[in-house]
């Protein structure tokens, strides 16, 4: 009975602080409820929990750390690895009437001092700081001499040697923490974490006894397809010919790629800018300024462009070129439909890719505080990781399935968005294929790559067959009559299966495993999945008719009338007009979610204007008067 009377206080005190979070969340943010996995986290916080949330892009991370800081006593230290996050993340807060600051190499010696002045008079319960700063004498003093009640780790998978985008010093972070005169509470958020890389934070951040949540990978709204063009101009420049006045990012894998593609683009009449880190620092401001204000509908880059960048009307991205690993891809992808409307993720893949990335991983400086023997652990992990990324662009099975799969989350081999989904497909029997590319393998004794394997099988006249003697291989021309691009398809399946695998490096060579075995020996029939339409798309250099006709499908998810549609249209001009007087990108007045929600609701009072989704009272005293005279068509 004791022990009822004793939780009861606890859980009213926990109930009261969920019902004050949520009226924060109304007044400043506009939301009447928390998403999927939101409660639970600023639940832990605010009962002093060390706590660790791996929610997928667009998920609202970053309410699960500011509601907290909002309601504790002190200042919330939130860590992040760009500049260009900070400064989005914060913009964000005080255009929500929220007072936060950062601090970071982009401020002047005097902005600094300033910034650090008006924290220490309790101005601003959010700062945001690099980890490169925490170890800073001067921000140690003031750090020592303020109450910090929390440490937030934004991109916590930086601290992980085995994450995509391990940054050293984020290793410091523990440092930091342990010179505090009080240990706060640490709370650390990821979108892209596999198993290891969230043990690895738990570890590494020294979280003691963490509530862990991972409120699962799937990006519904999300359609994910991969396509092999013999153009892959041809192919992205089609899907902007459909997709007109939709605002999207093209990532590629090199420097040079983003020029050739964005000035191609442009030559054909295109919005596009472009973004790498061979641009002047100022270059890149304006451009990702033109991108993030919707001067430019757009954006080609390298991966240096997208994180922390919170845009919500990005409607695809197109990657012209495979990235070196799912979580970067998935990352990357991620950053279309943040909304939560219907967006694209199309890849077009070369195998030229897999070449690049290898150069990547060979010649990667990022690791060079590590010592040889962990260097030489990380590049075998990255190289794994390749092969995976590889493998998804082969793969026969659902899209999502596979990058779920790659993350722990097991659901639907079916998802009914993506290409393989919405493809035909046939099962058809490979064995006399496989057995032919195996024993081919087999009698050249493992010594060559996979396009001498298929041009042997195939039979080509070429020097090279006459060079290395392939000519008289006991399977030179046995499988003449089979496509090549069929023979391939059957090579990365007996790869992806683990009957053979393709070392490494400059001059990779296919070699036999294990498993092979139960081919050459033991007779085990092989089938794989084959698209009804492969011979067409073949021709068509890969252009899978389904992904480049346009889908008709509204940008914020819900189905608009046709005034509604035009309504939808003043709404999104006078929020540009507002944009463009405040200095502020477009979706920081407000979302397309929350525009399109008042065209279908219509508001015509104060009271209604509140009951739109994005709409709090802070803003609708910044500008509900105008939306609702809009609505009203005044």
């Amino acid at each position: 009975m004791n022990e009822l009377q004793t939780d009861k206080p606890a859980e009213e005190k926990k109930a009261a602080e969920i019902q004050a979070a949520l009226e924060i969340l109304k007044k400043y943010f506009g939301y009447d409820r928390f998403r999927e996995g939101q409660e639970l986290l600023v639940g832990s916080i605010l009962s002093g929990k060390d706590t660790l949330g791996i929610m997928p892009t667009g998920a609202g991370k970053s309410i699960c750390y500011q509601l907290p800081a909002l309601m504790m006593p002190g200042i919330t230290l939130v860590i992040s690895p760009l500049i260009s996050l900070m400064k989005d993340q914060v913009e964000s807060l005080n255009q929500a009437g929220l007072h936060a600051a950062y601090l970071n190499s982009s401020l002047t010696p005097g902005q600094y001092a300033a910034a650090l002045r008006y924290a220490r008079a309790g101005r601003y319960p959010i700062i945001y700081v690099a980890p490169e700063r925490l170890l800073n004498e001067e921000f140690l003093d003031f750090a020592c001499g303020t109450r910090i009640s929390m440490v937030a780790v934004d991109e916590a998978h930086c601290v992980s040697q085995w994450g995509q985008d391990f940054r050293p010093s984020y290793l410091k972070i523990v440092e930091f923490i342990e010179r505090l005169p009080d240990r706060p509470v640490v709370s650390a958020f990821t979108a892209t974490a596999t198993a290891q890389v969230r043990d690895d934070i738990v570890d590494l951040l020294r979280l003691r006894e963490p509530t862990v949540l991972t409120t699962g990978f799937n990006r519904k709204n999300l359609y994910f397809g991969v396509m092999t063009p013999k153009d892959r101009y041809g192919a992205v420049r089609n899907y902007l010919e459909t997709h007109p006045g939709e605002s999207g990012i093209i990532y590629c894998l090199t420097r040079r790629q983003v020029e050739e593609v964005c000035s191609n683009l442009i030559r054909d009449g295109f919005s596009a800018t472009r973004y790498h880190a061979g641009l002047e620092d100022e270059e890149r401001r304006r451009n990702q300024e033109d991108f993030v204000y919707d001067r430019t509908l757009v954006m080609v880059a390298t991966n240096a462009f997208g994180m922390g960048i919170d845009k919500s009307n990005v409607r695809f991205v197109l990657h012209y070129g495979m990235p070196k690993n799912l979580e970067s891809y998935y990352q990357e992808a991620g950053r279309a439909g943040r909304d939560g409307g219907p967006a694209e993720c199309i890849l077009y893949y070369s195998s030229q890719d897999v070449v690049t990335n290898q150069m990547f991983i060979d010649h990667n400086r990022d690791n060079q505080e590590l010592d040889e023997l962990t260097r030489a652990i990380v590049r075998e992990q990255d190289q794994e990781r390749l092969r995976k990324m590889t493998f998804y662009c082969f793969t026969s099975d659902c899209l999502r399935d596979y990058i779920l799969r790659y993350f722990g989350e097991y659901g639907e081999n079916y998802c009914g968005n993506c290409s393989n989904c919405l493809t035909r497909f046939e099962t058809v029997d490979v064995t006399e294929i496989a057995k032919a590319l195996l024993g081919c393998v087999q009698s050249c004794r493992q010594r060559y790559g996979t396009t001498v394997i298929l041009d042997t099988v195939h039979g080509a006249k070429t020097a090279k067959m006459r060079q290395y003697r392939m000519d008289g291989n006991p399977y030179y021309g046995s499988l003449a009559k089979v496509p090549v691009y069929r023979l391939r398809q059957v090579l990365n399946h007996l790869q992806l299966q683990g009957y053979l695998w393709v070392t490494e490096g400059e001059y990779a060579v296919v070699k036999l495993t294990e498993k092979s075995r139960e081919i050459l020996q033991e007779g085990a029939s092989v089938s794989m999945k084959w698209a009804k339409e492969a011979e067409k798309n073949a021709k068509s250099g890969g252009q899978d008719g389904k992904m480049a006709k346009r889908r008709q499908r509204p940008a914020g998810g819900a189905e608009l009338s046709e005034k509604e549609e035009t309504l939808f249209e003043r709404l999104r001009a006078l929020r540009t007009e507002i944009a463009r007087e405040e200095g502020l990108p477009p979706y920081m007045v407000f979302s397309d979610k929350t525009l399109i929600h008042m065209c279908l609701l219509k508001p015509a009072t104060r009271e209604e204007m509140l009951r739109v989704n994005g709409v709090g009272e802070y803003k609708y005293g910044k500008y509900g008067e105008r939306f609702l005279r809009c609505v009203a068509g005044k």
